[in-house]
């Protein structure tokens, strides 16, 4: 097991969350506790980085809706940047790629004001 550290940091579209380790039912509380700590303004997009994810269960999954939700709350944009292989295989399982706007990277995510198209 990997402990989970999340790094936040500021971009123009609006907050950054970088988190590494595992996103599992021992530190799914730490995501939910950081994201609802986060004054979103409306128009911003909050970008969950998940590129050093080494794991997500359930819990995981439960705690980037929780994310979701507090973003649409604020009326501000989410989008989840770099998933690993085998997250976003259990994004599409269970329809979820189609409720979050999904990047390559954070560059992606974070180039693109919230409401304009992707490239």
């Amino acid at each position: 097991m990997s402990a989970l550290t999340i790094t936040a940091r500021d971009a123009t579209t609006g907050p950054v969350l970088e988190i590494a380790g595992d996103l599992d039912y021992d530190q799914a509380p730490r995501l939910r506790q950081a994201v609802t700590a986060l004054s979103l303004e409306p128009g911003q997009r909050l970008v969950l980085d998940l590129s050093r994810i080494r794991f997500c269960d359930s819990s995981g999954i439960t705690a980037l809706i929780v994310a979701r939700n507090h973003a649409v709350a604020a009326r501000a944009d989410i989008a989840l940047a770099a998933v690993p292989d085998n997250t976003i295989r259990i994004l599409r399982i269970v329809g979820l790629d189609r409720v979050f706007t999904i990047h390559a990277d954070v560059g992606t995510a974070t180039a693109h004001r919230p409401g304009t198209r992707r490239s």
